[in-house]
């Protein structure tokens, strides 16, 4: 990542931390819409899945500037989520929701450039996870 890609997400993330927890009603409703399945690989308590979710996204943002420092904790959620079901292509379907999302947060401050950097920021996270899950699956 470029520091100026580094430099958007942390500054758009700032904007919608306010919001987080509308953030993430707006990103498990549209996960599901996408797709009606992984309803089923979540807990009842979806507010408190929400704030997970969150705290997981503002480690990952507050680490942008050196990524080494998350990257075991993110293969090891890849690890895990391999016990869930969860396959490399479902990877598209949350980032999806998560470009969605992020796009409803922040309107007009979601530019190109900020799409952008979260689509190499979500990229590089879910490309680790999917090659801690494939060692996993091997």
């Amino acid at each position: 990542m470029t520091n100026e890609e580094i430099e958007l997400v942390k500054t758009s993330w700032a904007k919608v931390l306010p919001i987080s927890e509308k953030a993430a009603e707006l990103f498990y409703g549209k996960l599901f819409e996408l797709n009606p399945e992984f309803k089923k690989l979540f807990p009842e308590d979806m507010v408190g899945q929400g704030r997970k979710l969150m705290a997981m996204i503002n480690t990952a943002v507050n680490s942008l500037d050196n990524l080494s420092e998350v990257i075991p904790s993110v293969e090891a959620s890849g690890a895990r989520h391999v016990g869930y079901g969860v396959k490399d292509e479902d990877y598209d379907t949350v980032g999806e929701a998560l470009i969605w999302t992020l796009e409803q947060g922040l309107g007009e401050a979601f530019t190109d450039e900020v799409k952008g950097a979260w689509v190499t920021t979500y990229t590089i996270l879910a490309d680790t996870m999917k090659g801690a899950a494939a060692k996993v699956a091997a």
